[in-house]
């Protein structure tokens, strides 16, 4: 099993606190969450692992330091599930949202997996396999830069969640 970060962009008028209604926004199909929402497109990125908090953190997971970087992967205010054993759902504001995308238009890649690689590279074959590495976080890096671009010009809330698959 891996854990994959899954993020959804929502308007701040449709978001609810409700562990439920997370929950049907991660499960249900995407045009029923467009339906819910009020929205007309539907906002994606799933598979992020959650090494990539390594990349903006500059440190091992947890804790992460304040601020846009910090917020990028694992930040958000937590909305708790009942189980314990489950992860919360995280949510970022839209003016959140708004310095996440500003750090990350701004941020150099190259150096930020300067100060990440020695952390990480053990974790995908090492040294020999940093291209293929560097390559992934770079993608993901990229895409996440996209989404939160996209969604701040939205003026968008949103929420994400650790989950596992096979």
């Amino acid at each position: 099993m891996s854990t994959y970060l899954h993020l959804r962009a929502v308007p701040p008028p449709a978001l609810r606190n409700s562990v439920t209604w997370l929950e049907r926004l991660f499960h249900d199909d995407l045009r029923t969450v467009c339906r819910r929402t009020g929205r007309h497109r539907a906002e994606v990125r799933d598979r992020c692992r959650p090494d990539q908090e390594v990349l903006y953190s500059g440190a091992t997971a947890h804790p992460t330091p304040p601020g846009p970087g910090a917020q990028v992967v694992l930040g958000g205010r937590p909305v708790l599930h009942p189980d314990p054993h489950r992860q919360p759902f995280l949510v970022l504001t839209a003016a959140q949202v708004h310095q996440v995308s500003d750090f990350l238009e701004t941020a150099d890649f190259g150096a930020l997996w300067g100060s990440a690689r020695d952390a990480l590279l053990p974790r995908y074959g090492g040294a020999d396999a940093e291209p293929e590495a560097r390559g992934a976080f770079a993608a993901a890096h990229q895409e996440l830069t996209a989404f939160y671009t996209r969604t701040a010009g939205h003026g968008e809330a949103v929420v994400k969640w650790l989950a596992e698959q096979d």
